[in-house]
């Protein structure tokens, strides 16, 4: 028996202390986005988990979107990823 093993490392060590592995991040179906899984879908590209041509085809989303979700996150923090927040984290 042969176990498959994908692209990049099985997990990363976060800034924080925490380990982030691939089976944290939230699966590839995901239709309904809320910031908690934004933010661990921007920390594994950040962190080098993954990157970002395989999170965008992983989870059918632009690289326009992915690169506001990191540049919002950069900005904000994890909060500027509610949808309720958009307006109010906005660039002009």
């Amino acid at each position: 028996m042969y176990i498959r093993r994908g692209k990049g490392p099985v997990a990363v060590v976060l800034p924080d202390g925490s380990r982030l592995t691939r089976s944290d991040l939230p699966p590839a179906d995901t239709d309904r986005w809320v910031a908690r899984r934004k933010a661990i879908v921007v920390a594994a590209v950040d962190h080098g988990l993954m990157d970002a041509a395989e999170a965008c085809e992983m989870y059918c989303i632009s690289e326009e979107e992915l690169d506001a979700w990191r540049a919002a996150m950069a900005r904000h923090g994890a909060s500027a990823l509610r949808v309720t927040s958009l307006q109010k984290y906005r660039q002009l």
